[in-house]
C-alpha cells in the first residue's frame, strides 16, 4: 500500500512539474514573440548607423556625477561600446532643438534623448516642450537613427509629462523607458542636489536603460 501510494505521489509531481515547464516555457514565448514584435513596429529598426549618441541635458553631462559614474560613461562600459556624449547642462527642449546640427558629426544608429527636465523647472508650457521633442524625433528619425526616448517627470507631487512622453513613443514608434528617475528624488542616498542624482542614482539610471540600448544593437 505504502508503495503504491508512493507511486502515484510521485506521479502527481511529475504531472505539476511537467505542467509547470509547459506554462512557463508558452510565457517565455509569448514574451519574446512580443517583445520582438514591439521592436519590429520601432521606426529605423534595425539602423545600419554607426554611432550610438546620447542627447540632452545635465543628466546626460554627468552632472553630480564623479568622475567617470555618470550614466553615459556606464552605459558604455556595459555594451562594451563608445557613446557620444553631447549632453549640455540647462538645455530645454527648444535649446536641444537648435543644436542638433550637432549630429551631422555622426552616422548615428541609436540617439538616446533625454530632455524636458529644464522646461519644468522654467515653466515652459507642456504643449511647447512636446512640440520641440516631436521635431526633435522627426530629425533624428530622418537620420535613419533609431530613437531610445528617456521619459523625466514634469512635477513633483503631479506628473503632466507622463501621458505625453508615452504618446511620443506611440506616436513616432520609438523606443521608450518611463520615467527614469522614479524613485530617487528627495532620497538623499541617491541625490547630489535636489534634481541631479549622484553616482548611486546615476548607476539605477544607467540600469534602466541599459536593457532596451542592447535590445536595439542586436
Amino acid at each position: 500500500m505504502f508503495y503504491k501510494r508512493a507511486k502515484m505521489y510521485n506521479e502527481e509531481m511529475n504531472r505539476t512539474i511537467i505542467v509547470a515547464l509547459v506554462v512557463v516555457l508558452a510565457l517565455l514565448a509569448g514574451y519574446f514573440f512580443l517583445f520582438a514584435s514591439k521592436k519590429s513596429t520601432i521606426t529605423n529598426y534595425p539602423s545600419s548607423g554607426t554611432d550610438i549618441v546620447a542627447f540632452g541635458d545635465s543628466l546626460v553631462e554627468g552632472y553630480g556625477a564623479s568622475q567617470g559614474k555618470d550614466f553615459v560613461t556606464l552605459l558604455s562600459q556595459d555594451i562594451g561600446k563608445p557613446i557620444v556624449n553631447l549632453g549640455v547642462a540647462g538645455d530645454t527642449s527648444k535649446e536641444g532643438l537648435a543644436r542638433l546640427n550637432q549630429l551631422d558629426s555622426y552616422y548615428p544608429k541609436v540617439v538616446i534623448l533625454l530632455l524636458g527636465g529644464n522646461d519644468a523647472i522654467q515653466k515652459v508650457p507642456p504643449a511647447q516642450t512636446f512640440e520641440n521633442l516631436a521635431n526633435i524625433i522627426v530629425n533624428i528619425q530622418s537620420r535613419g537613427a533609431i530613437v531610445l526616448l528617456v521619459g523625466v517627470r514634469g512635477g513633483v507631487l503631479s506628473d503632466p509629462y507622463a501621458s505625453q512622453f508615452k504618446k511620443l513613443a506611440d506616436t513616432y514608434h520609438t523606443a521608450y523607458v518611463t520615467d527614469a528617475l522614479s524613485g530617487l528624488f528627495a532620497n538623499k542616498q541617491y541625490m547630489y542636489d535636489e534634481v541631479h542624482p549622484n553616482d548611486a542614482g546615476y548607476a539605477i539610471l544607467a540600469g534602466r536603460i541599459e536593457p532596451v540600448l542592447k535590445s536595439l544593437l542586436q
